[in-house]
């Protein structure tokens, strides 16, 4: 790779420096979502909107000035939001009028059991024509919950298929959010080889509607993930949640140390399990401001993630609201990081 140039240097050292300054030996996280978050069913009676926000607001985007897509091999990091919304909140609307886009939404219709009706299809196909930092599309995936690998398979399939087998048989999403997902092998990697199957059906079911598509599957353990889960033949999808939880937790002592563990050596960063930088998301809560929120991006560049999303809203659902300093500043913030 050709020498950084300065800015790029500066860049990398404040990276090694934050690590060393926020990384601190802690207990093993437990995924934060026992159970998955109460989203009322579409179709039902809007909620009213959960007031305004200091954020982009719902006009016009902004003009998205033109940047190269970075090299490969180069890590950057992306913003990739969970939105537990309906398909007309604000918030959406928000998001759907960002520049720079995110690159990663999804989208919660009833925890994916109510149907992925017109509404959410427009909304979809809406937040899919935004265009990202390095001059990409947003990429939409469908949220389903697997209650730690033990929701029947044929209902998590059926989860699936609302997202991929619509009316129109036409693909409005790039992939699936699986939710609630367990961060071990199981005995004889059982639970990683169900995890495998439900990746390879949500591949073969895209690739029935689209033969040329790009899919995308993304595991939420919630917390370090067993390194079992991106062996090379075996993996479990493309992108692993290795955090959600708080600011507190994550700047004083949350953070395990690690994106991936084994029994024997314990927590370890990943990146021998992730040559592109895009394998590990950070999901951060309760984020005081904006400056903070800047830390906390800086921190999960920092800690080997590829994509990060830091809210100000807390607990018990975190992802139903804009944050107080909007979307914008985020994609903004995250573009220079890399």
């Amino acid at each position: 790779m050709a020498a950084l140039a300065p800015a790029r240097a500066l860049r990398a050292l404040y990276a090694v420096l934050l690590t060393a300054l926020l990384a601190a030996p802690a207990p093993a996280l437990t995924a934060s979502a026992e159970s998955p978050p109460s989203i009322p069913p579409a179709g039902s009676p809007a909620r009213p909107p959960s007031g305004p926000s200091s954020g982009t607001g719902t006009g016009p985007a902004a003009p998205v000035a033109a940047r190269t897509p970075r090299a490969p091999g180069v890590r950057g990091l992306e913003i990739a939001v969970p939105a537990y919304v309906w398909a007309d909140d604000p918030a959406l609307a928000e998001l759907t009028a960002t520049g720079p886009a995110a690159s990663v939404v999804v989208l919660n219709p009833g925890n994916g059991d109510a149907p992925f009706d017109a509404s959410w299809r427009a909304r979809a196909d809406a937040l899919r024509t935004g265009t990202t930092a390095t001059g990409e599309h947003t990429k939409v995936l469908g949220y389903v919950h697997t209650d730690h690998g033990r929701r029947d398979p044929a209902a998590v399939r059926a989860s699936v298929d609302n997202y991929l087998r619509t009316p129109d048989g036409a693909l409005h999403v790039d992939g699936v959010f699986f939710d609630v997902v367990s961060r071990d092998c199981g005995p004889g990697n059982a639970t990683r080889d169900h995890y495998a199957a439900l990746r390879r059906y949500v591949q073969d079911t895209m690739h029935a509607v689209d033969p040329g598509v790009p899919d995308l599957v993304v595991d939420n353990p919630g917390t370090a993930t067993a390194d079992c889960y991106l062996e090379p033949g075996h993996r479990t999808a493309d992108v692993f949640v290795t955090y959600e939880g708080s600011y507190a937790a994550y700047t004083s002592g949350g953070w395990s140390g690690g994106n991936v563990f084994d029994a024997a050596g314990g927590y370890r960063p990943g990146t021998e399990l992730d040559p592109s930088g895009t394998a590990f998301w950070h999901l951060v809560h309760d984020v005081p401001d904006a400056a903070a929120m800047r830390t906390t991006l800086a921190a999960a560049f920092a800690r080997g993630a590829g994509y990060a999303y830091a809210t100000s809203a807390a607990m018990p659902n975190p992802w139903d609201t804009a944050p107080a300093w909007g979307f914008g500043p985020e994609t903004d913030y995250a573009a220079g990081l890399g």
